[in-house]
């Protein structure tokens, strides 16, 4: 269908009509969003009213660790520290887990949490803006209050506005709740790095578990050879008329006892490579883990630094100390609920019965409100809001003060366990070399007929048990070497300056 010359031309018309009034509308939002922008700023400058500062934890920091016979900042643990241990097996192990783990997916999913709450509870600090478009049809009431009546009149009318509010913080309050939110976004990031060291640590101590079982395995079933040896020279006694029933039945019970340690140590191994199947997020049917022995592990000298550093290394104390920061910005926010509330509210735009028309400047219009609320009697809500966060900061505050010192305990403890482990290692190893020279001795007497069955019986005991102490020595010594590196707080990154003093 065409347009006249007369309807073209009334198009045209109507169209420079709404651009001349879209104009004035993009006028008249520039003149409220520079309103609204000054107000925005004077909140900004005045929301520093309230904020609380942090508590000060007065943390007794010692100038170095007890266990410790140097301490300096030289060789602190590097960022792959399972590195360390010259295991190939265990490198491809912590690294699979770093990328799989399923504690440190959903560590992460709460730092995504924990950003979009941040940006939620920022949005306060921004003003509201929404814009409408609205066609009513409406129709009147045809009666007059007489017996006629007439058909009553139908109207229609168009409406476009833009809307616009704004709490002035000038207290702090959203300012406050936003930095807490932000807080906690922090807090969060760092319980993921608590999180990936606790699976670091749980991969490595599953790890040498497995290790530690094998060596055993082997052991006992080492010694269930030379008990069986011994069996049979007993037998051979017995039936040259040298021996006793008494002999041979002893023997029998060191031979079953060996036999019945072998079940145990298989359930831990199993156990242990069950874990490591967990820790890597695979079923245990798809996880093969060749292991081999506690003895091609490498022990790595760990140095501890200094202890200021813990506090910026370990990834709990920098969480609570996050979290200390968001109960105090929770402080401000809820002390400023005591003051009042200033809300500004605008709406503007165009209204009117012809569409043509709606544009034009006498169909504009708008309103501007600004409102103060001051709370009066609220039951006790805010004054219980505001004790509840006072008295969560401080238990935030003691929370964060022990978390320090077990830091520094666990630190001590893990170098002491390290050293008094080495020390009996060395003892012990002299322990089997003893144990075994004796057993040889008392076994080569045993084939000659001069050795006493008793102490045939008590040097095989005791070298079985030297043996295995052996090994579960080596197993707590390295262990002690992983707690060491999950209390320093992991792998600290490369340090720009070399220390000039040594550990």
């Amino acid at each position: 269908m065409e347009l006249g010359g007369e309807s073209r031309a009334a198009v045209g018309r109507a169209v420079r009509r709404n651009a001349a009034g879209m104009s004035a509308t993009l006028r008249y939002l520039g003149a409220s969003v520079r309103i609204v922008a000054a107000l925005a700023v004077a909140a900004a400058t005045g929301g520093c009213i309230l904020t609380s500062d942090l508590p000060n934890p007065a943390l007794d920091v010692p100038d170095g660790y007890k266990a410790a016979r140097l301490t300096a900042a030289e060789a602190p643990p590097t960022l792959d520290w399972w590195r360390g241990f010259r295991s190939p097996e265990l490198t491809a192990l912590m690294e699979e887990a770093q990328t799989v783990n399923l504690d440190i997916a959903a560590a992460t999913a709460r730092i995504i949490q924990a950003d979009a709450q941040a940006r939620i509870a920022g949005a306060a600090l921004l003003p509201s803006l929404s814009t409408g478009d609205q066609v009513t049809r409406s129709k009147s009431s045809g009666s007059s209050g007489s017996l006629t009546s007439s058909s009553g009149r139908e109207f229609t009318t168009y409406s476009s506005s833009l809307s616009a509010s704004y709490e002035i913080d000038f207290w702090g309050k959203n300012r406050d709740a936003a930095q807490a939110a932000e807080e906690l976004s922090t807090a969060n990031r760092f319980d993921r790095d608590v999180v990936a060291l606790t699976a670091m640590a749980s991969v490595a101590n599953a790890y040498f578990q497995v290790l530690a079982a094998q060596d055993r395995i082997r052991t006992a079933e080492r010694n269930i050879a030379s008990a069986r040896r011994i069996l049979d020279a007993i037998k051979q006694r017995l039936a040259a008329g040298t021996g006793s029933d008494l002999d041979v039945a002893q023997q029998e019970s060191v031979l079953a006892n060996q036999r019945a340690a072998v079940p145990p140590l298989r359930q831990t191994l199993a156990q242990n490579l069950n874990a490591l199947a967990t820790l890597v997020a695979r079923p245990p049917e798809r996880v093969r883990v060749l292991g081999g022995s506690l003895n091609r592990i490498a022990s790595p000298r760990v140095t501890p630094g200094l202890p200021s550093e813990l506090l910026t290394q370990r990834p709990d104390i920098r969480r609570q100390e996050a979290q200390l920061a968001l109960a105090t910005a929770n402080v401000g926010s809820a002390r400023a609920q005591f003051f009042p509330s200033i809300q500004l509210t605008g709406q503007g735009g165009y209204q009117s019965a012809a569409l043509a028309a709606l544009f034009t400047p006498h169909a504009a219009f708008y309103s501007l409100a600004a409102g103060l609320t001051q709370p009066i009697f609220d039951g006790g809500r805010i004054l219980g809001n505001f004790e509840y966060n006072k008295a969560r900061q401080d238990e935030l505050l003691q929370t964060y003060r022990k978390t320090v010192v077990s830091a520094f305990a666990d630190v001590d403890t893990a170098l002491e366990s390290i050293r008094q482990n080495t020390e009996r290692l060395r003892l012990q190893r002299d322990v089997v070399s003893s144990s075994r020279r004796a057993f040889d001795l008392a076994e080569q007497k045993l084939r000659a007929g001069t050795a006493d069955i008793v102490t045939v019986l008590n040097t095989q005991l005791t070298l079985f048990q030297a043996e295995d102490s052996l090994i579960q020595t080596q197993l707590s010594r390295l262990l002690a070497i992983v707690s060491l590196y999950q209390a320093l707080g992991g792998g600290w990154e490369p340090r720009m300056e070399k220390p000039v003093n040594a550990l």
